[in-house]
């Protein structure tokens, strides 16, 4: 009888999709570790970000579209999510008297009390994260990431970074 020899298959079809993927697996495995502090608070990390850059934006507050645009991640339905963290008494929504479509959203105090009382735990899930790379190499990862995405990124974007070219082994440092 005929043995037909095991197929070999490629892992990855391409260096750029083993980058891509395992990128995609670290994400995954690192989010479940923020979502167990933020399911015990009933929040998204959409929700969190929303309330950071609230904060940040404190006195002035942000428009809808201010929010949406500096957004780590896209959200497809940011009324909705400003519904939610309205409902909860962290937000306050107002319309423009000069134009009634721009909609003003500001941080409350119950906002604030709340991103104070998730400081400590947030930068636990940081440390269970990442913490057991040494800083100079969370800064050379850091850079990395920065690198692989600066072609996609729209120029006005807050992450938007300009990266300088890369230093050759055979080329002289400056």
């Amino acid at each position: 009888m005929d043995t037909i020899p095991p197929r070999h298959h490629r892992r990855y079809d391409t260096l750029e999709q083993e980058a891509y993927l395992n990128l995609w697996r670290t994400y995954d495995r690192l989010k479940l570790i923020e979502e167990e502090l933020f399911n015990t608070y009933e929040l998204s990390a959409q929700q969190y970000n929303a309330l950071r850059l609230l904060r940040a934006a404190e006195g002035t507050g942000l428009t809808v579209q201010g929010i949406g645009s500096k957004l780590i991640s896209r959200a497809p339905d940011m009324t909705r999510m400003l519904d939610r963290l309205e409902q909860r008494g962290w937000i306050a929504r107002t319309r423009r008297a000069d134009n009634r479509r721009v909609v003003d959203v500001h941080i409350t105090a119950a906002g604030i009390q709340l991103l104070d009382q998730l400081s400590e735990p947030i930068c636990e899930v940081h440390r269970r994260q990442l913490g057991h790379l040494s800083p100079a190499k969370l800064k050379q990862f850091v850079a990395l990431l920065a690198e692989a995405r600066q072609p996609l990124e729209d120029p006005d974007c807050p992450w938007a970074v300009t990266v300088p070219p890369r230093q050759s082994p055979e080329s002289p440092a400056n």
